[in-house]
């Protein structure tokens, strides 16, 4: 019996936004996770730093996806993605990182097909420091309606305006804002 060789057009899969980055955004979400933690490190190590720990949340509970730790500076790091060109003009943030003593939210902006990081928005405070006060900001709601269609406010989440983000440029402005002087 002759086997018959099935193909599948990549471009045309990764071109179909809706089925890339809205089915699959859990999925981007972790790729540029583990891309970023992956950067990060190669460039630390290269920088002749070596004592950087990473901790992963099984899940979302405490308001954050990831801890980096050097020294004595604990960062608790919640990861937002959009693509370049995106339209979000805002982000929802958990109250709980604030609670953390060295919170920070770092938006990713990658490239629609490759996943490539063009540049980084940053939110946080300095090293040592707790995540800026954002109790003032918006009441977040639930992005699916209730059974009446209803989207109900989220208490715990706020809305941060993307303009309140700083751009970054490169991974190595993100190194220094997460953890000050790498030397």
């Amino acid at each position: 019996m002759a086997k018959k060789l099935i193909t599948v057009n990549l471009d045309a899969v990764i071109d179909d936004k809706a089925t890339s980055h809205y089915i699959h955004s859990t999925l981007r979400e972790h790729i540029v996770e583990h891309v970023f933690v992956g950067d990060a490190l190669r460039l630390l190590w290269k920088l002749g730093v070596t004592d950087v720990e990473v901790l992963r949340s099984e899940f979302d509970a405490g308001g954050y996806d990831l801890v980096m730790s050097r020294g004595k500076v604990d960062r608790h790091i919640q990861f937002k993605t959009v693509t370049v060109g995106g339209k979000a003009a805002n982000t929802k943030v958990s109250l709980k990182l604030m609670d953390k003593p060295s919170g920070c939210v770092i938006w990713i902006v990658v490239t629609p097909k490759q996943l490539r990081f063009e540049y980084y928005l940053w939110f946080g405070g300095l090293p040592g420091r707790p995540l800026p006060d954002i109790s003032e900001f918006k009441v977040a709601k639930h992005s699916k309606g209730n059974a009446e269609g209803e989207k109900i406010e989220r208490p715990n989440h706020r809305i941060i305006p993307r303009g309140r983000f700083e751009r970054l440029d490169t991974l190595d402005a993100v190194l220094k804002k997460l953890f000050g002087t790498l030397a």
